[in-house]
This record gives structure tokens, sequence and C-alpha cells, in this order.
């Protein structure tokens, strides 16, 4: 047990936590069980599948890709798929021939949750919040993405405010295949834009 100078003992992070959230309610800043709805909604309902679902929709309907381009928050929510109220913009941008896009929360380790889920510990971790910005195609190298060298690289730091997440190009292989087969290839990673779709042979026969 940590001790002061004083001999008493500290509180845990937990019970500091939680005094302060007891704080906060007692003064009106915060909704009474904000913080375990939060929680319960994290792991409940924000899942990449949600992302993968939207990916395939505008994959297969080209009226909802030109919307979710468009105004992402609302594409997004016309599914089910909506965030706190402070994340005003969810940004979807589309990965083409000669443009790839990828994702980093230079300050923190937000993500599009609604659509991504929470960020996995690769994506928080310093080295790559710092190196993506400034030398992207060795850091998907190193990751297991190879880009051809006339594809540009375009990095999204995310803010409070504003969520990203990427479409990625849709792989000839999948032509005719419907939806729910479409999104079984679309992971997180392939998201954030630092990995590949999976590949054809990865996707059960019964899905395609």
């Amino acid at each position: 047990m940590n001790q002061t100078h004083s001999g008493k003992a500290t509180a845990s992070l937990k019970d500091r936590a939680r005094a302060v959230e007891a704080a906060m309610v007692d003064k009106g800043l915060l909704p009474q069980d904000y913080i375990d709805a939060f929680i319960h909604r994290s792991e409940n309902d924000w899942h990449p599948r949600n992302g993968a679902q939207v990916v395939a929709k505008a994959w297969s309907e080209p009226s909802f890709r030109e919307w979710l381009l468009a105004d992402g928050k609302a594409a997004c929510a016309s599914l089910g798929y909506v965030g706190p109220a402070h994340q005003k913009r969810v940004v979807a941008l589309e990965n083409t021939v000669s443009e790839h896009h990828a994702v980093v929360c230079t300050l923190c380790s937000c993500t599009a949750w609604p659509v991504l889920g929470l960020a996995p510990d690769w994506y928080k971790d310093f080295e790559y919040r710092a190196r993506v910005v400034r030398d992207a195609r060795k850091v998907f190298r190193e990751m297991g993405l190879l880009l051809e060298s006339q594809i540009a690289i375009r990095i999204w730091d995310t803010t409070a405010d504003s969520r990203y997440f990427v479409i990625p190009r849709r792989p000839d292989f999948s032509q005719g295949w419907d939806e729910a087969a479409l999104a079984a290839i679309v992971t997180k990673e392939s998201m954030i834009g630092v990995s590949s779709l999976l590949p054809e042979q990865q996707v059960m026969p019964e899905v395609r």
C-alpha cells in the first residue's frame, strides 16, 4: 500500500476517480451514472464490425457512399452508429488508386468510436503517434502494408470534435458479393489506414 510522508495511506486510483466523479455529480457537472453508462456503451455498442458494415454499404450503394462522404456522422447514424454529443464530425476518407489515407491521434488515442471501437494498444503508443506523421510509408511497411511509390499519403489527426475513418479500396475479387461478405474482409486496421483488407481466402466460402 502506498504511504504519504505523513504516514497516511493514499486512496487507490479507482477510489480517487470515483471521488472526482461524485464531486462533479454533486455540482451538476456530470449526470448520475454517466461514466458507468459510457463504459457499458463503449464495451457493447461501439465495435469495428459497425464500421465494416458502413464500408460494405458504401461499396454496394453509390447513393449511400456519396452521403457518407458528404456527411459521415449522419450516414453512420442512419445505421444506428452514434457517438457522444461532443463528436461533432465523423469524416469518411476514401482511398483511391492515387491517394491513401490514415488516421492518428497525436495528442492521445481518440478514434471514431461508433465505427472503430476503442483504440488498439499500438494506436495509443507514442512511437506510432509520433512517427506516422513524419514517415508514414516506413511505418506502414513495418506494419505489413506496402504502398506503391506513386500513391500519395495523407495523415489525418483526430481532434476532440472531429473523428476520421478510412473507406478502403474495394478489391476486384469481391465483385458480386453481398454486404455481409464484404463486411467480413474489412478490419479495424484497414479503417485506420495501416493495413490491407483480409484476403479472399480468409473469408469462409459460406459467407461469400
